[in-house]
């Protein structure tokens, strides 16, 4: 293992975090409270509780997710994207660091803002509503997963976007209304019938069950489940980036 590459990229990907801190950390943290704000004040005097817990604090879980989950994507995406885009990704793939050293700086310092920041908005949502973590062993696992599982999947999306648009395409048309959808700010428990079997469908739906089962033991699946159907994603993203490698697409033409 080269340790001294893999910190070189970690810190330097660390650094334009701290050189960007007002749209790394500054704008989402602000970003959130307004949803707090608007959903929590606005449909929150409407809607008095969520399966026994205030509605201001059953949204936390979910709006912590959002951030985390968009911000994992852009983070890695963006990271790997911009060496393509310089042209300084050949003399990465040319120096002696293997690519499984390569792919532990860049997710791991993407996953790293990500959970920072998710702690952030943690800590920001105790001002708004009174929170309690009844598993907080659980609550940073899922974080950690999370935050590691879609910086891989970002890290995908960078090596095959051949343009500052497709950045934005996959996290905008498609991770962020999933979001939405998979119960950020409702119990999917409440849909229709026919509507809850749609719901699962959905990935997103999992990973915010399974985070807000740590804070309120209330899910809409199975913890077990949503530790599973995180692992799995993980796998899959594993895999593509195993035989991006292998294969060089995108990286070596």
């Amino acid at each position: 293992m080269n340790y001294r590459a893999v910190r070189a990229i970690y810190l330097f990907e660390m650094a334009r975090t701290w050189r960007t801190l007002l749209q790394s950390i500054v704008s989402p943290v602000v970003s959130t409270s307004l949803y707090f704000v608007v959903f929590g004040a606005a449909i929150g005097s409407r809607i008095s509780q969520v399966e026994g817990v205030s509605y201001g604090t059953f949204i936390v879980p979910g709006l912590i997710m959002l951030s985390v989950l968009t911000q994992s994507i852009a983070n890695a995406s963006f990271g790997i994207y911009f060496p393509k885009f310089a042209g300084t990704i050949y003399e990465i793939l040319s120096a002696p660091i293997s690519y499984f050293e390569i792919v532990l700086g860049y997710v791991g310092a993407a996953a790293t803002k990500s959970i920072i920041l998710g702690l952030i908005i943690l800590a920001t949502a105790g001002l708004f509503v009174p929170l309690h973590i009844l598993h907080p062993v659980w609550m940073l696992t899922f974080l950690v997963l999370t935050a590691v599982t879609f910086s891989l999947f970002g890290f995908v999306i960078g090596i095959w976007a051949d343009g500052f648009e497709k950045l934005q395409m996959i996290p905008m048309l498609v991770v962020t209304p999933l979001t939405f959808l998979g119960g950020s700010f409702y119990s999917i428990n409440m849909l229709p019938p026919a509507w809850h079997s749609v719901a699962l469908l959905n990935p997103v739906v999992y990973l915010i069950s399974g985070f807000r089962w740590s804070f309120y033991e209330i899910a809409d699946v199975s913890p077990i489940v949503s530790i599973g159907m995180t692992l799995a994603f993980l796998v899959a993203c594993l895999v593509v980036i195993w035989w991006i490698f292998r294969t060089g697409y995108r990286l070596k033409n």
